[in-house]
């Protein structure tokens, strides 16, 4: 019995195996550059190979896995979970307010940016994990946040500070604009309206010129002050260096910035999970059940659903204007659909209505492809290999794909997430 079973998973993987080698040979086999006589195509045997083997192993040690019940594969990594998070999240708080003090502009960058996308991450778990609506337009909300900084601190020459909520109650703005068409909408249908706004707002920044700048987009936008202090490199009176008499350098800005997201970040949890134990946030929670059930217990659904869209956008209006302040340039093309799946996709593997999941999951899928690409091209330095060097170069163009394994992965060994804790807010004690 044992040898069949075993001859049956091989076969299964081997036939898992070949579909892959028949899907991934011309997505990833080929690539196309520019050569001597126009385009051409380059082959990747080496790519392809470990993606086949990689579908057959696993596909092999998912057949292989001993059955259990539903109730086990629910109880035990869950309740293992919860235990860990309750000391991972205090060491994850802790490690972030030291970072910092390492004094490596390279690593502070890097958490700026996974904290940017774990404040996405939080903003939009409110309408997809709490409320239980499909929202594929965040990235629209993100934007929203950006060019309204910008266009406000070009126009009337506000401080970042001053911005910051402004840029934060237009984007809940733009939310409620969305939620009005999708009240009646659920599901896919609420996915593909939402996907069409994020594109709507794209357009129309490309193409609203007088306004937006178009594709040029908009340059300068001022950074943010310590108490009207600037961080500027010529060390004078006003500045940050002036102020505390030392000597002006880049990481002093670097790591300012850093502790802005990381502070952001922390309010954006701390006003989730508040919100969460209130009359609202437990009338999200009886949506994301049963929308039904909802209305027949006297629930407000159109009201429900407006808010979870107002406070999720006016969070990504947050993140959107901390990114126009960091990169003191914005274009259209920062704010394309890729940037929503990769939000959605950290929630989704993190755990839909998880805060320490969403965070997981942004550090893993953002700060660790970067880190890997960084430890490839170290290796490369110092062993001289061609091949981690290759590697390195193009594991940026596998991105997507990484995030896409990730999600087929987790959706196999744990459908609700690497987090999967829904627990109510309101729950039965003991009798």
């Amino acid at each position: 019995m044992i040898t069949g079973r075993m001859t049956g998973a091989l076969r299964d993987a081997g036939l898992s195996a070949l579909i892959a080698l028949g899907l991934f040979a011309p997505l990833i086999g080929l690539l196309t550059e520019n050569g001597e006589h126009g385009l051409g195509l380059r082959g990747r045997p080496f790519a392809v190979a470990v993606v086949v083997v990689l579908v057959f192993l696993g596909r092999l040690i998912m057949l292989s896995r001993a059955p259990r019940t539903v109730a086990a594969r629910a109880e035990g990594p869950g309740l293992a979970m919860r235990r860990a998070g309750r000391a991972l999240a205090p060491a994850l708080l802790v490690f972030a307010l030291l970072l910092p003090l390492g004094g490596s502009r390279y690593y502070v960058d890097l958490a700026t940016l996974v904290l940017t996308y774990i404040m996405l991450g939080w903003g939009l778990n409110v309408v997809v994990g709490l409320a239980g609506l499909l929202d594929l337009g965040y990235v629209a909300f993100y934007a929203v946040g950006a060019y309204s900084y910008a266009l406000l601190a070009e126009a009337f020459g506000l401080g970042f500070w001053t911005c910051l909520p402004l840029a934060g109650i237009m984007a809940a703005f733009a939310g409620i604009l969305l939620g009005f068409p999708v009240l009646r909408l659920r599901g896919d249908y609420l996915a593909i309206v939402t996907l069409a706004f994020g594109e709507i707002i794209r357009i129309v920044l490309i193409n609203w010129v007088s306004l937006t700048h178009g594709p040029s987009g908009i340059t300068g936008i001022p950074r943010p002050t310590l108490f009207g202090l600037a961080f500027s490199m010529d060390g004078g009176a006003g500045t940050f260096a002036g102020f505390f008499d030392i000597e002006p350098e880049t990481i002093q800005r670097v790591t300012f910035l850093y502790y802005v997201i990381l502070a952001l970040a922390l309010v954006t949890n701390w006003f989730t999970l508040r919100l969460r134990r209130t009359p609202l946030g437990r009338a999200w929670e009886a949506l994301r059940e049963d929308e039904t059930a909802c209305r027949s217990l006297g629930i407000n659904v159109t009201n429900t659903k407006l808010t979870a869209f107002a406070i999720g956008a006016m969070f990504g209006g947050f993140a959107g204007a901390f990114f126009a302040t960091r990169q003191a340039f914005i274009s259209p093309e920062s704010f394309t659909f890729i940037e929503s799946a990769t939000v959605l996709a950290i929630v989704v593997l993190g755990g839909l209505g998880s805060q320490l999941g969403v965070a997981l999951a942004a550090i893993v899928m953002v700060g660790g492809l970067e880190l890997l690409r960084s430890f490839l091209s170290f290796l490369a330095e110092n062993l001289g290999s061609d091949l981690f060097a290759g590697i390195a170069n193009e594991l940026p163009l596998y991105r997507m794909l990484v995030f896409g394994l990730a999600l087929v992965v987790v959706m196999v060994l744990r459908p609700r997430g690497m987090v999967s804790t829904r627990v109510p807010t309101v729950t039965l004690g003991p009798a």
